[in-house]
């Protein structure tokens, strides 16, 4: 009975690790083509940007002792503490995707830098070029000067990842060369705050400082992603760090490389998430897509008949479950093609072709004040003014009421507050302080109703119950 349990736990060890990846081969395989990148900046004066650092000064203060000397320190390869008048100098990773010695990395690791140095597996160390960056997705694209054979990676398809499969980097965190570690695809498709273009992979896998711009590889050993950010509380790594997908990463990197410069699809909409209150409002079963918050005055959506209001239920044939899956596709969609988009308008489906423009590098937002005139107060809890014609103006607006007060009632309770702009009332449009009555007149009680606001030069939709 012993000799029996024993070779049943001897089996299921057995069968565990055979379940297990072995990643000796596919790093030797690879590792060649990953290369550190070091960089030299003049110094700056007040300076608190780490360069290859995804952290700043109060992040670091909180690292242990030991990290915070060898990042500050006069022989750190970070430089010195900030102030200094000793150069900067910056360290990260990357790899090499074409045999001509092109690579990519992030736009942190270089931004700003005087002079770059790659250095290969093979402790030879190459002068770089920046070719050009991207700062939108965090990307640079470096070209190695006087490189012959050169070692390339594989390149593979990240929208073929699933959530749970194995990957693994190889980078140089806190500065220790070809560092290898591994974990799965924790999330895809992620939107941070940061950049809303990029839809991030997410992982387990350990990054820290000096991993940024280094590959990330599935177990066909093919590059799948380009490691850029953690989340972290510490300034080190806490269990999720993000990735560039390399489908985006490839397309930034032949733009680059073939005109100079990337340019993005771009619709000219506001859009928010559909949660279930404004599903409910909208008619929607469940919440799904993206709603369109507000269409700016000259872009491809208005062109294209889109209008405030409607839900963007599919994009290119693609389902839209959350409205950060919009702006990915948008933005990858080349300028001046059309692109087919499913909405829903008053509770039902339409289908419109909308010509895509291109990103502009920036759109302002404009403040909205409050305007003179008679007020009125409605049973909501809300006392509105009308909109004077200059401020409708400023904020792009044909019409609607100022909120000049708000009490305890369901629109505080919708987050409805003074200032800001009510342009719609359950899809019905609002013009005048007379609309305004006759609308919430009619309005259902019990029910949640949709309620388009502008705030802050931004259109919003929020959900009231009357």
């Amino acid at each position: 009975m012993m000799l029996l349990a024993i070779l049943l736990l001897a089996w299921s060890q057995t069968s565990l690790a055979r379940g297990l990846p072995d990643f000796t081969g596919l790093v030797e395989e690879n590792a060649d083509a990953v290369v550190n990148i070091s960089t030299t900046s003049a110094a700056s004066a007040g300076n608190t940007r780490f360069h290859g650092l995804p952290f700043d000064e109060r992040q670091l203060d909180q690292l242990p002792e030991f990290f915070q000397e060898f990042f500050r320190g006069p022989q750190s390869p970070f430089g010195g503490a900030p102030g200094s008048s000793q150069p900067r100098r910056s360290m990260g990773s990357g790899f090499i995707v074409s045999a001509d010695g092109y690579v990519l990395t992030n736009n942190h690791v270089v931004e700003g830098a005087d002079e770059i140095i790659v250095r290969l597996n093979d402790r030879r160390e190459l002068p770089a070029t920046l070719v050009g960056t991207d700062p939108r997705s965090d990307m640079a694209v470096l070209k190695l000067e006087n490189g012959d054979d050169l070692p390339v990676v594989k390149t593979g398809r990240s929208k073929d990842l699933k959530v749970g499969e194995w990957v693994f980097a190889i980078g140089s965190p806190f500065g220790f060369d070809y560092t290898v570690t591994a974990g799965i695809v924790s999330a895809l498709g992620r939107s941070l705050p940061s950049e809303n273009y990029v839809p991030f992979i997410q992982t387990d896998v350990a990054i820290n400082p000096g991993n940024s711009g280094g590959p990330l590889f599935n177990l066909d050993g093919e590059v799948i992603g380009i490691n850029s950010q953690i989340y972290t509380r510490s300034g080190g790594f806490m269990g999720v760090s993000f990735a560039i997908p390399i489908d985006d990463a490839m397309s930034v990197f032949r733009q680059i490389r073939d005109k100079g410069s990337v340019s993005r699809g771009w619709l000219g909409v506001l859009i928010q998430e559909v949660n279930r209150d404004l599903a409910e409002s909208f008619g929607l079963k469940r919440p799904r897509g993206a709603l369109i918050a507000e269409v700016m005055d000259g872009s491809p959506a208005q062109a294209g008949g889109l209008q405030s209001g409607d839900i963007v239920l599919e994009y290119d044939g693609e389902d839209i479950h959350l409205s950060s899956d919009l702006p990915p596709m948008v933005g990858r969609t080349p300028v001046g093609e059309s692109a087919r988009l499913t909405v829903l308008r008053s509770g039902k489906e339409i289908t419109l072709d909308v010509e895509i423009g291109q990103l502009p590098d920036e759109r302002g937002a404009q403040q909205a004040a409050p305007s003179s005139g008679s007020s009125s107060t409605a049973p909501l809890g809300l006392t509105v003014e009308p909109l004077a014609p200059d401020l409708a103006d400023s904020i792009g607006v044909s019409g609607g009421v100022v909120v000049t007060g708000v009490g305890r009632g369901p629109a505080y309770n919708a987050g409805i507050r003074p200032r800001d702009v009510i342009t719609e009332i359950n899809r019905k449009a609002v013009s005048s302080v007379e609309d305004f009555r006759k609308v919430v007149r009619t309005l259902p009680e019990g029910r949640a109703v949709s309620v388009r606001v502008v705030r802050q030069g931004r259109a919003i939709y929020l959900v009231m119950k009357p």
